[in-house]
């Protein structure tokens, strides 16, 4: 008597791998970094860690310092302009490090940096504007969203004034954390929300604004 056939047993699942895809890697390392930088404005040395990180944005690191900067505010909106002048002081002696990256490390640590945010083709297109507007490039990218570091190493490399890149620098990154404290400050808690969504927005119409005022100085006097 013949037996029914037996159906075959299934293949055994793959085996488990820790291999993640580049882009989810990196989107997840993000988000821890994020987290941790969150986490550092509830502690008691918060200044320290603001100036830490402050500083590191401005040559490599990836979180910008206004996560810290606006519930710092929040919670001690007394101290609203000391933290802002902590802010950019430590961002602006970042911003020199990435000077002395591009300057001196450009092949060993600068390209690696580029590469990360994915700005190796825009880097070409930012030497070529460093001849036609100097120091308004830096001003203008201090003063937005954009990756402050991947300016400060591309001003390494033309090799721009220190003098000029300082000031640019100091004008640019003080506008930006002085703009955000004072609305804090002045509006409290409501603005918070407003300030993270429209950060870009609003930090393009004073650099444009800043930017009219200059041209019509210029050509009016």
């Amino acid at each position: 008597m013949l037996r029914a056939a037996q159906p075959k047993p299934a293949d055994p699942d793959p085996p488990m791998t820790d291999t993640v895809p580049a882009p989810a890697a990196k989107k997840g390392f993000l988000r821890a970094l994020y987290d941790w930088v969150m986490g550092l404005a509830a502690r008691r040395d918060a200044n320290w860690a603001l100036a830490g990180v402050s500083f590191a944005e401005s040559s490599f690191f990836p979180i910008p310092p206004d996560v810290m900067l606006i519930p710092m505010v929040l919670v001690q909106r007394a101290k609203a302009w000391f933290i802002a002048t902590v802010c950019t002081v430590s961002s602006v002696l970042g911003g020199y490090a990435g000077y002395a990256i591009g300057f001196f490390l450009f092949e060993a640590v600068g390209r690696t940096v580029v590469e990360f945010y994915g700005q190796t083709e825009g880097f070409a297109e930012f030497q070529n504007y460093y001849k036609e507007w100097g120091a308004w490039i830096v001003a203008g990218a201090g003063f937005t969203p954009f990756p402050y570091k991947i300016v400060t190493i591309a001003s390494g490399v033309v090799h721009m004034d220190l003098l000029t890149f300082g000031i640019a620098s100091v004008l640019s990154r003080g506008a930006r954390f002085f703009l955000v404290a004072g609305l804090l400050y002045w509006l409290g808690p409501p603005i918070r929300v407003f300030i993270e969504r429209n950060l870009g927005l609003l930090t393009f119409v004073f650099f444009a604004l800043l930017l009219g005022g200059f041209v019509a100085v210029r050509y009016l006097f």
